[in-house]
């Protein structure tokens, strides 16, 4: 799967899971230059495109435009890799849907909805549909489930989506692991999020710096630490949130008191941590992307997401490459702190291409 000896670029390469543009290998063809010449670990699909601008010539579509075209477009892109890809895109269900009916893909309940039917053998049910429809698209990393709480009213960003089971962790606990069995079982890898909870915010991180030290609940852990002691957790994703009980001075993504502390230290998850879009406004406003990245490294993060949709940058994967780079070679970065977060992500693709699960 990968070179004996890696050069340092072709590590870092693999620690970047990014979106790009286009519906079809010519539309696209920019993008795979750049996956073959930077060696990347993954990309991200979308359905829409939301940044916008003149390239954006299909009324805003942006990866997804039926099931005969996207199974085409995720062969395209992992003939072309140089190293398998880790393929992802955000299928929950209800509204965070990128499959959706429009295109041809059969419809989905949201967590909320399954949450209220108290039956965690129909979430397996919907979760196993789609599944299989993932599988059937050479799809293999859902960023799913959300394992956040039902916690805040206000929350604009899950409890306004549908994206909790439950108020109860435990019953969360018990949805999301039947989501995950279901996936599992046919193939395709899982994400927990968002970690260490956002359900309690009253704000959206895409827009800015979400508070949570006032609201934000011990409990809120209680499913992260249910999936992780039963071998559920493939990868973990991070949120942007600020919790001064976690850490005085970072968000999480940012804070290696919550990442390598609590959720390697005190949780003992040993697997991927990924961390949410890295251009999200909570991020990219507060601290820039050169102080972002190594610090989300510093902090425990294997692999930095870049959806490249909230704001487009075709240069994203270079840039994000050199500064990661730099940092090593200046020596702000040890290269042995890169090694693990490298030797992470390979297990994880052993797992996803030999499809054994925990």
């Amino acid at each position: 799967m990968t070179p004996s000896f890696p050069t340092l670029r072709e590590k870092i390469g693999q620690m970047l899971l990014v979106g790009f543009r286009g519906c079809t290998p010519d539309e696209c063809a920019p993008f795979v230059r750049d996956l073959r010449e930077h060696s990347l670990g993954g990309v991200i699909l979308f359905d829409q495109d939301l940044a916008g601008g003149t390239v954006d010539t299909r009324g805003g579509r942006r990866n997804i435009e039926s099931p005969a075209q996207l199974r085409a477009l995720v062969a395209h892109l992992q003939a072309s890799a140089p190293h398998p890809l880790l393929v992802s895109l955000d299928q929950e269900g209800g509204r965070v849907n990128r499959l959706k009916p429009a295109y041809g893909f059969p419809e989905s309940l949201s967590h909320e909805e399954l949450g209220r039917l108290h039956d965690p053998a129909e979430t397996y049910r919907q979760a196993a549909a789609t599944a299989a429809t993932l599988a059937g698209l050479g799809i293999n990393l859902n960023l799913a489930p959300v394992v956040d709480l039902d916690a805040h009213p206000d929350n604009p960003i899950i409890k306004g989506k549908g994206r909790s089971f439950s108020a109860d962790p435990e019953a969360v606990a018990r949805h999301a692991a039947e989501f995950i069995r279901a996936h599992h079982e046919r193939g395709v890898l899982c994400c927990a999020k968002h970690f260490p909870g956002h359900g309690s915010a009253a704000a959206d991180t895409h827009l800015g710096l979400v508070d949570v030290t006032r609201t934000w609940h011990e409990r809120e852990l209680i499913p992260f630490q249910r999936l992780i002691g039963g071998g559920r957790c493939d990868v973990i994703m991070t949120a942007h949130v600020f919790n001064a009980r976690l850490d005085l001075d970072r968000p999480a993504t940012l804070s290696r008191a919550v990442l390598t502390g609590l959720l390697r230290g005190q949780l003992g998850f040993q697997g991927v941590i990924l961390s949410d879009d890295m251009e999200m406004k909570a991020i990219s406003a507060q601290f820039g992307l050169e102080t972002s990245l190594v610090a989300a490294v510093e902090a425990g993060v294997d692999l930095l997401c870049f959806g490249n949709n909230l704001n487009y940058d075709p240069a994203i994967a270079s840039r994000a490459a050199g500064i990661l780079a730099h940092a090593v070679t200046s020596g702000r970065l040890p290269e042995a702190r890169i090694d693990e977060s490298y030797q992470r992500i390979l297990a994880l693709k052993r797992q996803a291409g030999s499809g054994l699960f925990a």
